[in-house]
């Protein structure tokens, strides 16, 4: 595990049972950028969504807690922000909480190029996910995968004719 992976996962263990006693949940922790211009990301999430207020509280309840951390030594900037409709998925938890949601997965080959595969997600486990697309059904380990996210699906949902609708307006102008 590198520096800042250990890092992150220290900042996730000191925030966890803050956030969670708030009542969110901690969907990732990112931490980029080097020296004074690091910002440090904390995604929450909670059944009916995230609001201002909610933002708030936990911002005001973690940034002590990081500010003490000691694996945060030095400046930062904190956000704390929602998923989004289109979430990133980078871990196996991740994956796992967006089953039946399309996903959009760049991966490696085995030719050692790379390919983008759109469709659903239909399932995922400790090492990797299925997606069904329109080509077919794809098996991805994790360690091929090198971009992922949610894809929100915009507009109404197809629709589909009905059967007999033409029929009954032609009886009723008839009439």
């Amino acid at each position: 595990m590198g520096t800042t992976e250990q890092t992150i996962t220290a900042l996730r263990d000191a925030i966890l049972p803050v956030v969670k006693g708030l009542g969110f949940g901690l969907y990732d922790v990112e931490l980029n950028g080097t020296g004074p211009g690091r910002t440090l990301r904390v995604t929450i999430e909670r059944d009916g969504g995230i609001d201002l207020d909610a933002i708030t509280e936990v911002t005001r309840a973690v940034s002590p807690i990081l500010d003490a951390e000691p694996a945060l030594a030095g400046s930062y900037l904190l956000e704390v922000s929602s998923p989004g409709l289109e979430r990133a998925l980078r871990t196996p938890a991740h994956f796992a909480g967006a089953r039946g949601d399309s996903v959009s997965i760049k991966f490696r080959t085995a030719t050692g190029g790379t390919a983008r595969v759109h469709g659903v997600l239909v399932d995922a486990d400790d090492r990797g996910c299925v997606v069904d697309a329109d080509d077919g059904r794809h098996e991805l380990a994790y360690d091929d995968i090198t971009q992922a996210r949610t894809v929100f699906e915009w507009g109404p949902p197809p629709r589909t004719p009905r059967k007999g609708r033409a029929t009954a307006e032609r009886k009723g102008a008839s009439a």
